[in-house]
C-alpha cells in the first residue's frame, strides 16, 4: 500500500518513495534554515529527480531556491554543455517536462562530460558556487541544490571529493543502488577522518519500479534526451503561442529563421579542448552549437549568455550569421564565441524538400 506522501507527486507519472519524501522533509524543516544539499549517486539512480523534489518542496518554506548543476551530459535547466546556477521560485508541476530556464550564471564547457579537462570544470564549478555565496544572489539567504553527474569512480570519484571539500554544504544525499560496488563508500566518504558534525550525510535508495507506476522516469536514451534539451532551447526563438508541434516543424522554423549578422572583428573565437588551425577556423566553427560568452566581465572565467547556431559564415562581408533566443540587449555584450562539442541534432539538419543551410558547402564563402 502506498504511502500518503507517494500519492502527492506533483507529476502523475511519478511515484516519490517515502524514505525520498522523509529525507526531503528532514532537510526542508530541519535546524538549517538556508540548506546546502549536495546530491551524489551513480548513474540512473534518480539523482535528478530526487533534486527536482526537493526544491519543489523546499518551495513550500521558501520564496526562492538555487540549483547547482553540475551534470554536463544531463542537464535539468540548460542545454548541454553547461555549468550552470539557477534560481527558481515555481514549484515544478511535471518532473517528467524537461524545463528550460535562464541562469542567473552559466559557463560553457563545451563538453558532456568532464574527462577531457576536469581541472577546468572544476574551476567553474567553484566559481558558480563563489557566486552564489555572493551577496547579489545570496540577498537574505536562499537553500541551495547541488546536482551532479553518475560519475562515481576513478577520477569522477576524484572531482565529487574535491566539489565536497570546497563546498561548504550542510547536507549530503548519498541515493545508492542495490548493486553496492556500483555506489559511493558509506559516510562522510570525502572525509579522511574528523569532525563530520557540520554535515549530515543522508543515504537512500534507489526507488525500484512497480506493477503500478514508475519511481523515476524511464531513462531514455542520454543523446536523445540531450537532442531534446537542445531543441527545447532553440524553440525559444519563437513565440510561445507559435504553433511548433514536431521536430520536422521545429526543423523548417530555424532553417526560415533571420538570423543575427555578428562583426568577425567585433569577437574572438575560441576552440575549447582541441587544436584548429587558424586557416580552418571558419570552416570548423560553421554549422556548430557555439558558446555566447562575454570576456569583458572576466577573461580567465568568461560567463556564458547562451549558445548559438552558427547558421553561415560571409567572409567577403566579414559577418557570421547567427541563430539565438538570446535577446539583442545582451547579445551586444558577446565578444567571444566558445566552440566545443555539443552538436546540433540531426534531425534540424535535415530540412525536407531543400539542401540543409547548416551545410557550410552551401553557405560559406572564402575569399
Amino acid at each position: 500500500m502506498a504511502a500518503a506522501s507517494e500519492t502527492e507527486s506533483p507529476s502523475p507519472q511519478i511515484v516519490i518513495p517515502e524514505e525520498w519524501s522523509n529525507a526531503a522533509d528532514a532537510i526542508s524543516r530541519g535546524p538549517v534554515y538556508f540548506p546546502i544539499t549536495f546530491v551524489c549517486g551513480p548513474k540512473n539512480s534518480g539523482k535528478t529527480t530526487f533534486a527536482r523534489h526537493l526544491v519543489n518542496v523546499l518551495l513550500q518554506r521558501h520564496k526562492r531556491v538555487a540549483f547547482l548543476d553540475t551534470d554536463v551530459g544531463q542537464t535539468e535547466f540548460t542545454p548541454p554543455g553547461l555549468l550552470s546556477l539557477t534560481v527558481i521560485d515555481k514549484i515544478t508541476p511535471d518532473l517528467t517536462i524537461p524545463c528550460v530556464k535562464t541562469p542567473a550564471r552559466c559557463f560553457f564547457f563545451g563538453d558532456i562530460s568532464s574527462k577531457r579537462d576536469p581541472a577546468t570544470y572544476l574551476t567553474y564549478i567553484k566559481a558558480l558556487f563563489d557566486h552564489y555565496l555572493d551577496t547579489e544572489i545570496q540577498g537574505a539567504g536562499l537553500p541551495l541544490v547541488i546536482n551532479t553527474p553518475g560519475w562515481v569512480k576513478g577520477i569522477g570519484y576524484e572531482i565529487l571529493v574535491d566539489m565536497l571539500k570546497y563546498m561548504s554544504v550542510t547536507h549530503v544525499v548519498k541515493i545508492q543502488r542495490s548493486v553496492h560496488k556500483k555506489n559511493l563508500p558509506d559516510g562522510a566518504f570525502w572525509l579522511n577522518e574528523g569532525n563530520t558534525d557540520a554535515v549530515t550525510v543522508i543515504e537512500i535508495y534507489t526507488a525500484i519500479q512497480d506493477h503500478l507506476s514508475i519511481s523515476v522516469p524511464v531513462r531514455k536514451d542520454a543523446r536523445l534526451l540531450r537532442d531534446l534539451r537542445v531543441m527545447a532551447y532553440f524553440r525559444q526563438c519563437f513565440p510561445s503561442d507559435m504553433v511548433i508541434s514536431t521536430i520536422k516543424e521545429l526543423a523548417h522554423a530555424l532553417a526560415a529563421h533571420p538570423p543575427y549578422e555578428i562583426p568577425i572583428s567585433s569577437i574572438k573565437i575560441k576552440h575549447l579542448h582541441c587544436q584548429v588551425a587558424t586557416t580552418e577556423t571558419f570552416y570548423s566553427l560553421n554549422a556548430t552549437i557555439v558558446g555566447l560568452a562575454v570576456s569583458s566581465v572576466s577573461e580567465q572565467l568568461p560567463p556564458c549568455v547562451g549558445l548559438g547556431i552558427v547558421r553561415s559564415i560571409d567572409t567577403f562581408k566579414g559577418l557570421l550569421h547567427v541563430i539565438t533566443p538570446v535577446p539583442p540587449h545582451i547579445l551586444e555584450d558577446v565578444d567571444l564565441l566558445l566552440q566545443g562539442f555539443v552538436q546540433i541534432p540531426t534531425s534540424l539538419l535535415q530540412v525536407q524538400g531543400r539542401v540543409s543551410p547548416y551545410l557550410s558547402a552551401n553557405v560559406l564563402s572564402v575569399s
